[in-house]
């Protein structure tokens, strides 16, 4: 199985695998160390996590054609406890998880409004906007495993996805392979 539509599958599942891993780590700190002030892009984990939420929400909206826009930023109500914010990426994900399995090569170059605000809708391509989002949270996953490295959780490996050699074993349990 090749091609992009393949390939943006493939990515869901790994979004899908490392956000569970993050999350799970992020679980195990005390209330006071989620929602502490820290350096970086935002200013808790708690607050970077939720701002990935709700930017998947946003690009998997507009993918879906779902029409809602802007209105996912000023109707989100940001998760205070790790554990609800896990449960509600894990059903984001397996939302672009079943997104990306239905797409084929045609769909991926498809474009698509994206509600700019006061610069109105723009046009995207499926795949570029699938790009970013992958990007995105790569980014700011990157940012959470940083802060978890002054807290008393570990930072949790999250590149043992692709590789038969490293693969995490949870890969397989999760039915992500």
């Amino acid at each position: 199985m090749g091609g992009l539509a393949a390939h943006f599958s493939a990515m869901a599942r790994n979004n899908r695998w490392s956000n569970h891993v993050l999350l799970r780590a992020c679980m195990s700190l005390r209330h006071e160390e989620f929602t502490a002030t820290r350096t970086s892009f935002f200013p808790s984990i708690a607050e970077t996590l939720n701002h990935s939420l709700m930017v998947d929400r946003y690009y998997l909206d507009a993918m879906r054609g779902g029409g809602l826009g802007q209105a996912i930023f000023r109707d989100f109500t940001p998760f205070e406890a790790a554990s609800s914010l896990a449960d509600a990426q894990r059903e984001q994900d397996e939302a672009l998880i079943v997104f990306c399995a239905g797409l084929t090569d045609d769909d991926v170059v498809r474009s698509v409004p994206t509600d700019r605000g006061e610069d109105g809708e723009v046009p995207e391509s499926i795949d570029n906007l699938l790009a970013h989002l992958f990007q995105h949270q790569i980014h700011h996953r990157g940012q959470v495993h940083a802060m978890l490295a002054g807290t008393s959780v570990a930072p949790p490996q999250l590149d043992e996805f692709f590789l038969n050699f490293d693969r995490d074993p949870e890969v397989e349990r999760m039915g992500l392979m």
